[in-house]
């Protein structure tokens, strides 16, 4: 088992480079099953989800060559298995999302039931109702789901809430779906936009994607392509807020601007220089900041995956704020391992009302999630002293090379096995 230790204190200064989106990369793979030759993706995090997502794709039958080290070549030609195991939905939920292209490329698709995850329970709910919308029969017993359709008809359907990855899914199986399919109340994340550009470059009839009504005439057949991955708006929003926490003076650059309005707002609502600088992002501070409220919404609200970050921020400015989870019912896990480092936190409801302390101390920690982790070290870097984050194969989830990254803006940052030996992934 690694861990991330930190001594705080240091303001970060230079450039950090945002890698692909993580949240956009997973569904484009998925998405790779629809085509009938190899398609090239660009601009690849190395992640421990794009590796799972690799090998649930080489166990469908898909065969995976990296080319170079943000490049592979995804080739499912051949679909030999339509059953994603319970070892990778266990390990990532987002394998549930090869079941749409499953269910449209060969009639079948069979997934072990995901259950719940660290942050809620995410319900596949909506997922079925799109698919049997489409004319799919869903059988669920003995910890499986299994869909089958000999032809998708396209339909309308509505989302009782703006689900992501139910949106996605359902896009991806009405791609090759008889007809017109209207998915009404759809997601409008920037990586939904993605995806439809990957699914029209590979020949699908794709409209809408980025608004509440997205429409997709369903095509007989579908080409591999090229693709480039945008980039991970969460990773730039959290080295944001690292940025801020600290003090500092960093350009994030790879961004697109308008996919980071929420934060950018709260951000200089809490007093922060936020500026537009070429191809990034530059963001000055000098502490105390001003404390704000944060409510978490659906896209193009304030993304529920900063909440934790930004509550970590908060736990250092001036003033009292009010953070409210709207999205998942369990994203306070953070809060008792800040509470660890001296923040003053309370949990009422779905809120939590931060009052600002002067200072952090570092402490033994632990991370329960992706972003939890994420928020472990923003309070590291910002606290006194030394803090060491365990269960650190969570922010391996979302984030490239992290500690790489703060190491070279002047982080205090090191990540080590527990025998005191600098991992391996460090080098």
């Amino acid at each position: 088992m690694e861990k991330i230790i930190i001594n705080g204190g240091n303001p970060l200064k230079g450039t950090i480079t945002v890698s692909g989106a993580k949240n956009a990369v997973l569904p484009i793979m998925a998405a790779s099953l629809l085509a009938e030759g190899p398609c090239r993706l660009m601009d690849i995090p190395r992640l421990a989800d794009v590796t799972t997502m690799s090998e649930v794709l080489g166990f469908l039958g898909g065969r995976i060559v990296p080319e170079g080290p943000q490049e592979m070549e995804i080739d499912c030609s051949e679909i030999t298995s339509v059953e994603a195991p319970y070892e990778y939905v266990r390990r990532m939920r987002a394998s549930f999302l090869v079941m749409g292209p499953l269910l449209a490329r060969v009639g079948r698709a069979r997934m072990s039931l995901p259950g719940g995850c660290a942050i809620g329970t995410r319900p596949i709910d909506l997922h079925l109702k799109g698919f049997a919308a489409l004319g799919a029969s869903i059988s669920i017993g003995h910890g499986s789901i299994e869909a089958t359709a000999p032809e998708l008809v396209g339909a309308r359907v509505y989302l009782d809430f703006p689900s992501v990855g139910a949106t996605e899914n359902i896009m991806m199986a009405a791609a090759l779906a008889k007809g017109v399919t209207v998915i009404e109340n759809a997601a409008e994340e920037p990586e939904i936009v993605d995806l439809a550009n990957f699914l029209c470059s590979m020949g699908a009839r794709v409209m809408g994607a980025g608004t509440k009504i997205i429409k997709i005439e369903g095509v007989k057949h579908m080409r591999g392509v090229t693709h480039g991955v945008i980039p991970d708006r969460i990773e730039a929003g959290t080295y944001m807020v690292m940025a801020a926490a600290t003090g500092g003076d960093v350009l994030v650059d790879n961004v697109i601007t308008d996919h980071l309005k929420p934060v950018v707002a709260k951000l200089a609502e809490a007093g922060v220089q936020v500026k537009e600088e070429g191809s990034g992002i530059r963001v000055r501070s000098s502490r105390p900041l001003c404390a704000v409220d944060i409510k978490t919404l659906p896209y193009p609200g304030f993304p529920t995956d900063m909440q934790a970050q930004t509550m970590a921020l908060m736990t250092g400015a001036q003033g009292t704020s009010v953070v409210t989870e709207t999205v998942f019912e369990n994203r306070f896990m953070h809060v008792n391992e800040l509470k660890r480092m001296g923040a003053s936190i309370i949990i009422e409801g779905h809120s939590a009302v931060v009052k600002g302390v002067p200072r952090l101390t570092g402490a033994k920690v632990k991370a329960t999630d992706l972003r939890a982790g994420a928020a472990l070290v923003v309070a590291g870097l910002m606290a006194d002293g030394e803090t060491e984050i365990a269960a650190v194969q969570h922010i391996d989830r979302g984030y490239e090379n992290m500690v790489q990254k703060l190491q070279a803006v002047g982080a205090d940052i090191t990540r080590e096995e527990r025998d005191g030996e600098e991992c391996r992934l460090c080098d």
